[in-house]
This record gives structure tokens, C-alpha cells and sequence, in this order.
């Protein structure tokens, strides 16, 4: 997929879970529809800094372009099933334990300063040492070269029997999921902080990673222009962090202060591709 195809259907993504977002603002309330579009707002601005990590991903196990699709296919399967399950225990434990919203505050509000102050991006993961790749080990070998598109692939062992190995697409696969629950730790609570309810709790989720399979093939051309997407995230995650403890010690903040004050700190990755708009994209590998 090229650039203007996946920002083409990106755009379409982004168009339906809007007229989800008018839907539930109609049917439910402005309330809600207010909770939906700054949950939905969050979780795809968190969701563009997995396509780093993501792309680095990919680059580390040399996985070729016209085979990213299908990992991104299936990893973002996968990623439905695990936010359902990530988020049905965050919805039992925020309504059990209320205490577990300073939690999650003082979480947000460390995560995002440590962003903003500690320097460092993502690196290229040591793949020997990754617990994912010792923990399929244990399971099965993992071949060393692609076997076409398929995630298991059957090569003589020592002794020259045939047995099942891994190939480095399944690697890329797990790597993903994995990687999404190290990013979901971040989003679940922040999507917790702006509301409690379950449906948009869910919804506003979905609608932003059913997108970045399409989003990624543009991303992953133009990562080098996102300078401020970093800091831009910090202050938001510090924000919601914030907003947890305003809302314990003041009353809840008002739902169309924080979509405002969540859409003019992520207007500065905007500008940070406008100022970059020269630089045109990075060419494939």
C-alpha cells in the first residue's frame, strides 16, 4: 500500500468511528458523545507511537513490505481480544476499588513526565535476549529465514528429522502483541480517566487500532517528521494524569475542557509535519 492509498483509507477509518462518535453523542448524550471523541482522540494519538515501535520491529527481523499486511492483520485481531480483556479488568477494578484511579493517576503522571524529560527513543530490540523470543524457544525452533508468507514452516533438526519451526513473521507477530500490551498499560488507564463506562471505554479503543493497519504504511514513510509526537504525548498523558486527581479533590472537569485542551496539545504533531513538510518521505527498504 502507498502513502496516499493508506492516508486514503486511514481517512475512511477515521470518518466512521466520527459517525460512531455523532451516533453516541445523539443517542446517549453529549456527555457521552464528549467522552467518546476524547477517548477516541487519546487512543489514536497513543496508538501513532506504536507504529515506532512497530516499524522497528520489522526492520529488525528484515520482514519485506508486501509481508507486514498480514502480520498487521492478524496483530490487530489479536490486539481487539486483548484490550477487551485488558479493559473488562480495569472496568472490575474501577468499580470494586475506587482507590485504583490515584493509581492510575500517579501512573499517567509519572509515564508522561519520565517522556518528556527522559531522553531516548525506540532502539533496536536485542531479539537474543527478548523474553518473547526465549519464551517461543522453549515451544518450538525459529527459523532463521521466511518461509513466503507463513508463520510455521517444517526444516530437518540435528538429527534430520522434520520438525516445525517458527519463522521469523511469527516472531514479528508475537513481537507486536507484545508490544501493544506494554502500550496498553498507558491507554487503558488513560482511557479510564476520561470515563468510566465500559461501551465507550471500548468502543473509543477499537475505533482507533482498527485504523492503524492502514495508518501504518503512511507512518512508517513519514516517522522521521514526527519530532513532536513525543512531547505531545507526554503532556498529554500528564494532563489526564492530572485531571484524575482535579476530579478526586474538585468534582469532574468539564468533558469539553479536556477534548479541547487533548486536541491543542496534539495539534503540535501537526505542526511539526507542516514545518517538515519539505523533507517528503522516507524511501522503502
Amino acid at each position: 500500500m502507498g502513502v496516499k492509498a493508506s492516508l486514503g483509507l486511514s481517512a475512511f477509518y477515521i470518518l466512521i468511528a466520527l459517525l460512531f462518535g455523532a451516533w453516541v453523542w445523539v443517542v446517549l448524550g453529549p456527555g457521552s458523545g464528549m467522552a467518546y471523541l476524547t477517548g477516541f482522540a487519546v487512543e489514536k494519538a497513543l496508538a501513532l507511537d506504536n507504529v515506532f515501535v512497530i516499524s522497528v520491529i520489522f526492520a529488525a527481523l528484515a520482514v519485506p513490505r508486501h509481508l507486514q499486511h498480514r502480520v498487521l492483520f492478524w496483530g490487530i485481531l489479536g490486539v481487539i481480544v486483548l484490550r477487551g480483556l485488558m479493559i473488562g479488568l480495569g472496568a472490575a477494578l474501577v468499580s470494586n476499588f475506587a482507590w485504583v484511579m490515584w493509581v492510575f493517576g500517579a501512573f499517567l503522571l509519572l509515564t508522561g513526565l519520565r517522556l518528556l524529560f527522559v531522553k531516548g527513543g525506540h532502539g533496536v530490540p536485542d531479539l537474543e535476549r527478548h523474553p518473547v523470543v526465549r519464551a517461543l524457544r522453549r515451544v518450538m525452533p525459529i527459523s532463521p529465514k521466511l518461509d513466503g508468507a507463513r508463520f510455521v514452516t517444517c526444516l530437518p533438526d540435528a538429527a534430520g528429522r522434520m520438525r516445525l519451526h517458527a519463522t521469523p513473521l511469527l516472531l514479528a507477530l508475537l513481537l507486536v502483541e507484545a508490544a501493544d500490551l506494554v502500550f496498553a498499560v498507558d491507554s487503558i488507564p488513560a482511557i479510564f480517566a476520561i470515563t468510566q463506562d465500559p461501551f465507550i471505554v471500548y468502543t473509543s479503543n477499537i475505533f482507533a487500532i482498527l485504523g492503524l493497519r492502514a495508518l501504518y504504511f503512511a507512518l512508517d514513510a513519514l516517522i522521521h517528521r514526527f519530532s513532536a509526537l513525543k512531547p505531545a504525548l507526554a503532556l498529554v498523558l500528564v494532563f489526564i494524569g492530572g485531571k484524575i486527581f482535579y476530579n478526586q479533590f474538585y468534582g469532574k472537569l468539564d468533558p469539553a475542557i479536556s477534548l479541547g485542551v487533548t486536541l491543542a496539545i496534539l495539534g503540535g504533531v501537526v505542526v511539526s509535519l507542516w514545518r517538515t513538510r519539505g523533507k517528503g518521505a522516507r524511501p522503502a527498504a
